[in-house]
Parts: structure tokens; sequence; C-alpha cells
């Protein structure tokens, strides 16, 4: 525990002991809270998704990945056209192929999901964290890659709806902690890779007794068991097949507590990097050299640690253009008495420059989990929705439940700053649980971004945009020639004298699998000019004009060629 977080829990104690009776911490509701529309509406109930997470925690002990989960993927199963929804479950520790099970829901289109686990092959036995998705053979059809605590799984789709588990003919089963993943074309040979960051090397006979500063028992730190593990990097044969390349590529030679991924070519050289964000240790950025090589350069790209010299406990992360320059940034989520880490790229490097932002005061006092940068109200600029919840116990708590925190909401200002949006989180009466993998995208096919979040032994948020006044929206569903979303590509969108850069992936957040499709909000302006396709390989198409606020697909081959400019490495 590091002494920042020290010295406000203790602060906490000493106020809440002073005052007699704990009381909850002021939720922000002033007056423009409370005449503000919410953005949001907890539709998840009325939408039939009837699913309880289960961490397996029981009074008599506090085992780590207890608090750690659970995790949701937000993919088109059956190619409708409509994103439908997996939520993993996790179970009692130990005995997880006798309790829950995931569960698959099938979007209807009109609002509604439906219960479709039965049959589909998703209900394998693990203790589940996350997802990644991405259609490693080529089919046409979106895979699943479950992590877990032991061995993970990959389920490929066969066809409507439903998926087989190929783990072992495939060759990814890991093992250890799994937490963050993504598929990505790492090697240049024209198909998806996986990468695979791990926690901690934990079992049930490493567990340490710790305790609160209130003098209970408690969830320990990953700090306390003094064990970071390794990723994994699988690279796709084109078979069926994947070879570990952990130690032949470089991965495997630097340990972490991996928990966030995102693959984001950061140096503009044209070859997917990989950002891991590590819980209480330094960042990782593993640099892609090419041949399947990569180096881990986050402290010398301005990455690895804040401003203050110090590493954070790293948890969801995104990599998105918020300042509109042609490059993405990062954002990493982190612990309560830790501000988010906005960390803006200057070219050869980032720079934290959370506090010019507007993030480091406002995120500090909650743990961040899930997060994504969006434009929730489609003018335009970059949004952040952040869901919370602790991971400690404190002196002072928002619900029954000691660790449930409200999330947080900002609305994204001229100059890539921000702000929150009032009432807190979005909604016109706080939600609060202990709330971990966030997923995003447009559920209802309306141009406004949904929300659905995953809460630890409680039901899940499935947060319908309601945003009023919403600006015009272009959508875009990038795929190859042979229909698989190509997963890599970067889209500019020219509209209204602008151009936004925005990038083909389902991989951020935390323990999360979003939608694939480019969403763009475009204010005033009624129409798209043209977007400019740059494919994984380096090909560039232009496609458009369009009107707006309409989903359109652009597959590979039916737009006009274009020559890249040559663009040296950073």
């Amino acid at each position: 525990m590091n002494a920042a977080r020290l010295i406000a829990l203790l602060t906490g104690v000493a106020m809440a002991a002073a005052c007699g009776s704990p009381s909850p911490p002021s939720t922000t509701a002033t007056s423009a809270a409370e005449t503000a529309a919410p953005w949001f509406e907890d539709v998840a109930a009325r939408a039939g998704l009837a699913f309880t997470h289960r961490s397996g925690h029981e009074s008599s002990g506090f085992r780590l990945p207890e608090i750690m989960g659970g995790g949701v993927a937000l993919v088109d199963i059956d190619g409708d056209g409509d994103l439908d929804l997996l939520l993993t479950q996790s179970g009692r520790l130990g005995n997880a192929d006798t309790g829950p099970r995931h569960r698959l829901f099938r979007n209807d289109g009109r609002g509604r999901f439906d219960d479709v686990t039965a049959g589909s092959g998703v209900d394998v036995a693990g203790y589940g964290m996350g997802v990644a998705t991405g259609d490693y053979d080529a089919d046409g059809d979106v895979d699943l890659y479950l992590t877990n605590l032991g061995a993970n799984v990959l389920l490929q789709n066969s066809g409507g709806g439903r998926f087989t588990d190929v783990t072992a003919h495939a060759g990814v089963a890991a093992g250890g902690w799994s937490t963050g993943a993504a598929f990505a074309d790492l090697d240049a040979d024209g198909d998806l890779d996986l990468f695979v960051a791990r926690y901690i090397d934990w079992s049930p006979g490493r567990e340490r007794q710790c305790f609160s500063l209130t003098g209970v028992t408690d969830y320990c730190s990953p700090k306390n068991y003094d064990a970071p593990s390794a990723a994994r990097l699988y690279l796709n044969r084109g078979n069926g097949t994947f070879v570990d390349a952990s130690t032949s590529s470089g991965i495997g030679s630097a340990r972490g507590n991996g928990l966030g991924v995102v693959v984001d070519d950061v140096d503009g050289d044209g070859r997917p990097d990989v950002f891991v964000a590590n819980d209480g240790t330094p960042n990782h950025l593993w640099m892609n050299r090419g041949g399947g090589r990569f180096v881990e350069s986050a402290l010398a790209r301005g990455v690895a640690i804040d401003q203050d010299g110090a590493p954070k406990a790293g948890m969801g992360v995104h990599a998105a253009d918020v300042d509109d320059d042609g490059d993405n940034d990062l954002l990493v989520m982190n612990l309560d008495t830790e501000s988010d880490s906005y960390f803006r790229n200057d070219g050869a490097f980032f720079v934290d420059a959370t506090t010019t932002v507007g993030l480091r005061v406002a995120s500090r006092r909650f743990t961040r989990f899930g997060m994504a940068l969006m434009d929730f109200d489609n003018d335009g600029r970059l949004d952040l929705y952040e869901a919370n919840g602790r991971v400690g116990l404190q002196g002072q708590t928002f619900a029954a439940d000691p660790y449930a925190e409200p999330n947080l909401l900002f609305r994204g200002l001229v100059g890539g700053r921000f702000e929150e949006v009032t009432p807190r989180g979005g909604l016109a009466a706080p939600l609060v649980h202990t709330s971990r993998a966030a997923a995003f995208g447009d559920l209802d096919g309306d141009g406004g971004v949904d929300i659905v979040v995953a809460n630890r032994d409680a039901a899940p948020y499935l947060l319908r945009n309601v945003v009023p006044a919403r600006g015009h929206w272009a959508s875009f569903a990038v795929t190859s020639a042979g229909g698989s979303d190509a997963l890599g590509a970067i889209v500019r969108i020219t509209a209204g004298g602008r151009t936004w850069r925005r990038d083909v992936r389902t991989a951020y957040s935390y323990l999360a699998a979003n939608d694939p499709r480019v969403h763009v909000g475009l204010g005033p302006v009624a129409s798209v000019e043209t977007v400019q396709v740059t494919w994984p390989d380096g090909g560039v198409e232009q496609f458009g004009p369009f009107a707006a606020d309409a989903v359109v697909t652009l597959r590979r081959g039916t737009g006009t060629a274009v020559t890249p400019r040559p663009t040296a490495p950073r």
C-alpha cells in the first residue's frame, strides 16, 4: 500500500471516530445535479438480463481473485448486425466446475435480450475473468477467448450462435491467472494473434491474511504476494493452431501485475504495439520491432510511471485521439488516492498530462476499473465513463456493500479537457455497486453509445444512452474482404471541416470486449465527406460521401485505392 493511500485511509478512520459513526461521502448533489438531465438509464431488468455475478466470497476468508471479476463482451454472435452479450461468471474458488456458468444473451433488435446459453457451448467450466473477441480463423464469424484463474478457453464460432471449445487443439490454454487479452495481427502475416496479460502467480496455498486499517480481515494488495507474472503471446499459424512465442518474442522477459490491455501503433511505424496496465508495478509498453520481436519500452516512452515518478495500480485502459492531433493518447485507471493517468502522445514519447486535462483531482477518490473514451453526446468530442469499486475496506461507505462506489462520467470539452457530469455517473439517481468490467457499443441502433457494466456479486447494469438532443453521428463496420472485423485498421473521418481518427478494436477497458464498429459524433454536421481506412497491412482506401445517422459497412476492396504518404518511425 502506498503512502498516499495510507494517509487517506487513516484520515477517513479518524473522521469517522470523531463523528461517532461514519456517514456516506458527498455525492456532489448540487443544484446543477438536481436539474441536469441524465445521460443514461439502467434498463437491465426490463431488457431481460437475468444474471448475477458470483465471486465465491465467504465470510471465513478473503482470497484475492474474489475481488477482481467479472467480465463482459458485446459481440454479434449470429451476424444479424445486432450486438449480443456475454457475461462471464466466476463461481467458487476451488469448485468452479460445479458452480454457475457464463451466460449468453441474444439481442432481438427491439430492446430485449434472450438467454440463449443452453446449447450454445459458452457455459464452460472455470473461474472466469474476462473476454477477448476476434475472428481468429477468418471464416467471418467472431470467436471468443475466455480468460480464467486457471486454464483459459478458446471458443470457435460454429455459426448460428453456437461455439466449440478448441482450446486444446489451438494450444492457447495459458494457465496461471489471466486477465486482459487481445486479438491482433502482431506479426503482419494476415491472421490474428493473441496477447494474454496475466496478473500474479497465485494459488490458494499462497494466500495471505491481511487487514484493513479498521483492524478487520480484508483483501491483500497484490504487492503482498510479490509474485508478478509474465504475459503470453500466441502467434497464429493460420491452420487453427497457435505457437507460444512468449519467449522468442521477448514478451516473457518482463513481469508485472497485468490487468488492462490495449493494442495500438503508438509510434506510427505501421506495426501494432501492446500496452499493459500493471497493478502496483510499472506499466509495460511492448514496442513491435517486426519479425515477431518486441522490446519493453514503457519507461523510455514515458508511460511506466506517473509524473511523480511512482507506479500506480493500473487497471482499465484505452487508447484514443483525445486532442485530435492524429495519434492516440493513453488513459489508465488506478486505485483510490491515485488519479487517472492520462498520457498525451507527443510523438517520440508520452507526457503525463492528467492535471492539464482536468482528471487529477476529480478521479482520485474512487477505484476505477472498466472505462472508455467515447462520444456519448455526439458533439464531436470524446467523453469518459469510469466504472468504480473498491478493493479494500474503508471507514466510510456508500452502500451496504462496503466495496461499492458510484461510477463517474466526464464530458469532453474543447481543447481535450474533461469536466465531471452531474448527476454523478450520468444517472438520475446514482447506482452504487462494486463495478468491474464495462463494455461499450450501440445496442439499439439509435446512434448513442450504450454501456454494459459487470458488478461483483450483483446484477449488471445496461445503461441506455438517453442524452437529450444528441448530435448527428456516423458508425462504420470496417471489414476485410472476407467479412471479418478489420482489427487494427485506422479510420479517418472527415466532415464539416474536421477530421477524426478512430481505430477498429475490441480490446480495451477492463476484462471487456467491445463493439468493433467505429463511432463518431458529428455535432450539427449532417453528412460525412470522406472516410479513409488504413488497413492493418498498410493499404489505404477511401470511401464516401455518406449521409449522417447511419451504420455503413466499409468492406476492403470496395473503396478507392489511395497511395499512402510515407511516414518515418518515431
